[in-house]
């Protein structure tokens, strides 16, 4: 048969790698090109270890599957699950394209242990960084697998471009923004919340409490801040504690509340309460930063850090969604925040904007159009790796 006389339809895609329950940016993509490609009609199933008991196949809708592989132990931020091994090797025959998505090592080995011939698709989410132990048994590994995947996608074109790991094989590299459907605050439980802070401006910033996210900065940005602004910072973290006595050192308790890990169901009110997200995060381990998308996707303007060599400036758009300030500087974090947030003219340009550059790049029904498209053009087209 004509490849190009196929519909797409016919496809059957797995997304492999990381863990379930969804917990990161990472598993939360993998999962979302799961049902978003499922719901088109596409079949695509999704393998990978689970946090807690298993091994069980959960079947999703008519087109999807999310197949739990049991996990012995977590080992540097890895979770070793020698079952994604064997049921891979069983079942990948089933499958025209494995999408597997990276950092992760069991994944790699999976897929290179499986014998698999068709395509590879290979999510570049990060580089990795922090553990250099890990990366240095892996590399021979993960060399394999920028050599063996016909296409690499990145989050953003700036990561992509400048990533030391990517540079032997940019020529097969194409970006995939990541999309997410719109956070849609309650406007009752959102105005109970402004109401614990009246006459205050709010400043919501959300994520894990390690060293990476730069809290300590935005924290120390406080002191720069006006009695009309208050910092709430969600999630929670090995360094809770060490943070609260920052906050009680630079004597800000009235102006920075730790929230700790706040339920899912909640979140929508604290992005709809909020009049600035604040992504301080200092490394380019934040790749991408979900949280700023579904921030504008609530008309929110956001301020975070020009990381050198990661996406996360390209996804805020400077002087569009908001502005970048450079990052470890706790004095710039507050006057973009009160030039963003001190100016109703200024403030509506930013909310416009942000919203806009959500709608336009950032949704999750383009996500899987894009997919959908990058798919069906390796499927049609063998030599699309040589495609610059």
């Amino acid at each position: 048969t004509d490849p190009n006389t196929r519909n797409p339809k016919q496809m059957k895609i797995l997304q492999l790698g990381k863990f379930h329950p969804v917990r990161g940016g990472v598993e939360k993509v993998m999962y979302d090109l799961m049902t978003g490609l499922s719901e088109r009609g596409v079949d695509c199933d999704m393998l990978c270890a689970l946090s807690r008991g298993g091994p069980r196949t959960i079947p999703v809708n008519a087109h999807a599957r999310l197949i739990g592989c049991r996990t012995w132990m977590k080992v540097a931020a890895t979770m070793i699950s020698p079952g994604m091994i064997f049921s891979l090797r069983r079942r990948c025959g089933e499958y025209d394209i494995i999408h597997v998505h990276h950092p992760d090592p069991m994944a790699c080995l999976a897929l290179f242990l499986s014998g698999y011939r068709g395509k590879v698709v290979l999510h570049w989410h990060t580089d990795i960084e922090k553990q250099k132990i890990l990366l240095r048994l892996y590399r021979p590994l993960q060399e394999w697998l920028l050599g063996r995947a016909d296409l690499i996608v990145g989050t953003t074109p700036v990561y992509t471009a400048e990533s030391p790991c990517l540079a032997r094989v940019r020529h097969k590299t194409a970006c995939l923004p990541i999309g997410v459907d719109p956070v849609v605050p309650d406007p009752e439980k959102a105005e109970a919340l402004r109401r614990k802070y009246p006459g205050r401006k709010i400043i919501f910033s959300l994520g894990r409490l390690v060293a990476y996210k730069g809290y300590r900065y935005l924290i120390e940005a406080a002191r720069y801040l006006t009695d009309d602004y208050v910092v709430l910072i969600g999630g929670s973290g090995p360094l809770m504690c060490e943070l609260q006595a920052e906050i009680e050192t630079r004597g800000v308790e009235d102006r920075v509340r730790l929230l700790g890990r706040i339920p899912d169901g909640e979140l929508p009110a604290y992005y709809g309460a909020c009049d600035v997200f604040c992504l301080s995060s200092v490394q380019k381990t934040e790749a991408f930063g979900i949280v700023q998308i579904e921030a504008m996707s609530c008309g929110k303007p956001v301020v975070s850090a020009d990381i050198p060599h990661s996406g996360v400036s390209w996804v805020n758009r400077h002087g569009v969604s908001g502005l970048n300030v450079p990052p470890k500087d706790a004095w710039a974090l507050a006057e973009a925040v009160m030039a963003v947030a001190g100016d109703g003219r200024a403030y509506a340009g930013f909310a416009a904007g942000a919203e806009r550059r959500y709608r336009e790049t950032f949704t999750r029904g383009r996500m899987i159009d894009n997919v959908l498209e990058i798919y069906t053009r390796l499927w049609k087209e063998p030599k699309l790796s040589q495609v610059k």
